[in-house]
């Protein structure tokens, strides 16, 4: 193994590694980490082309062709998604959970926002959420250590709630699409540990929070609901929901099941809002221009890094390396899950998932499960660990070290109350 190892696959460790470090400080050196990912990506595979001798180009072709076609479910998915919670969201359909927030206890509004995060997360996505629910808190709490605290809530709530659903977090529904979990066993078996872990956290939190406080009023109207918001929220939703039903139903792959679900919203879109040329901003066509496709690309350049990598049997090696050196697969999902951390979970679980087979570890075995829960919530113990920490710090201009003292200890701790949970039921 190391002697395959000793050519290209050394230049292709060289180009992640150094790619991976610039985009870690791409607020430093200004340029977008989609670009630095897609050129890593290429420049992997273009080494794997020239340079492996076991491979014709023909079979190189083939096999980036088969991994294309698992990337590529994964981006479908992803787009489809991005613009269903898009098209909600231009219709302003998220006021109707806003309206449902007033109170005037700290720690009421915590515990509620917190639920609220959680399950909704489940359901759309922890980066959306975020955005959803720190946009609320902005329009309930003036500025203050108190909604610093609540928003970090948010992530912590965020980042759990879509650790236990095929949709909820992109790690997941990567395991998911790839058949290494599937939809009502890891949504039964990662339940409680996602809530305990989030229990845990907002319980230590909590005792922070004193007093109340004379929320700002907010309601529907004033937040100006669209024609045909409640139709498009619940449509959307819905749509979101029949995903992983269609597939333990009839097996329509997850990308097929949401496309499915966002021709239905633009067929209703585009019929009720046909007649009015003033609302042509609340039509599929506009709501593309607003989806963050930067992302997708970064998503995209990830996981043809990591393919390059698994077919020069680089992955494999790291494997064999983890099974000697550490051995327990608990061990290794937990350690994984801390290094969520400090480095984006996508490549991580993309490389768990070429580092181990089905055959090593069935579908919905627990290696799978503890991957797709470490991933999910280990990424809450550091503010940059997760797109919902990056969001919240952005949006509400979070200090790093300001979450290091106030929130990672108890993600830590609920962190390994979530596992301990797992492990003992």
């Amino acid at each position: 193994m190391i002697d395959a190892l000793n050519t290209h696959a050394f230049w292709m460790i060289a180009i992640f590694i150094c790619g991976y470090f610039l985009i870690t400080i791409e607020h430093l050196i200004r340029i977008d980490k989609a670009t630095i990912a897609l050129l890593m990506g290429v420049l992997c595979w273009l080494i794997q082309f020239i340079n492996d001798p076991t491979l014709s180009c023909g079979d190189s072709l083939t096999c980036l062709g088969e991994h294309l076609s698992s990337i590529s479910q994964i981006i479908f998915f992803l787009l489809g998604a991005l613009v269903i919670v898009e098209l909600i969201n231009v219709h302003k359909g998220f006021a109707i959970i806003s309206d449902m927030i007033r109170m005037r206890s700290k720690r009421k509004l915590f515990w509620v926002v917190g639920f609220i995060t959680f399950f909704m997360s489940a359901i759309l996505d922890n980066l959306t959420t975020t955005i959803v629910m720190i946009t609320l808190l902005r329009g309930l709490i003036n500025e203050g250590e108190d909604r610093l605290l609540i928003g970090a809530g948010v992530v912590i709530a965020a980042n759990a709630g879509g650790a236990w659903t095929p949709i909820g977090d992109v790690t997941t529904t990567m395991l998911w699409i790839g058949g290494q979990v599937s939809t009502l066993p890891v949504m039964r078996d990662l339940f409680l540990p996602s809530l305990i872990s989030m229990i845990v956290v907002f319980t230590a939190l909590s005792l922070f929070l004193k007093n109340d406080f004379t929320p700002k009023k907010i309601n529907v109207s004033e937040k100006g609901l669209e024609p045909k918001g409640i139709l498009i929220f619940f449509l959307g939703v819905i749509a979101l929901i029949s995903v992983p039903i269609l597939k333990m139903l009839t097996g329509l792959p997850p990308f097929m099941g949401i496309l499915l679900g966002l021709s239905v919203m633009w067929l209703v879109t585009d019929i009720v809002h046909r007649k009015h040329k003033d609302r042509d901003r609340l039509r599929v066509p506009s709501v593309l221009a607003h989806i963050d496709m930067s992302s997708l690309l970064f998503f995209l350049g990830i996981l043809l890094a990591i393919d390059a990598m698994d077919a020069a049997k680089i992955l494999q090696a790291l494997a064999q390396w983890f099974n000697h050196y550490i051995g327990n697969e608990n061990v290794i999902a937990t350690l994984i899950g801390l290094a969520s951390a400090i480095v984006d979970n996508v490549p991580l679980v993309a490389a768990s998932m070429g580092m181990y087979t089905l055959e090593q570890y069935p579908q919905d075995h627990q290696f799978w499960q503890l991957i797709a829960f470490c991933a999910g919530t280990g990424g809450s113990i550091l503010i940059i660990g997760s797109a919902a920490g990056v969001v919240y710090m952005g949006l509400e201009k979070v200090n790093f070290l300001w979450y290091l003292k106030r929130i990672s200890l108890p993600a830590l701790i609920g962190y390994f109350a979530g596992i301990a949970t797992y492990l003992l039921f």
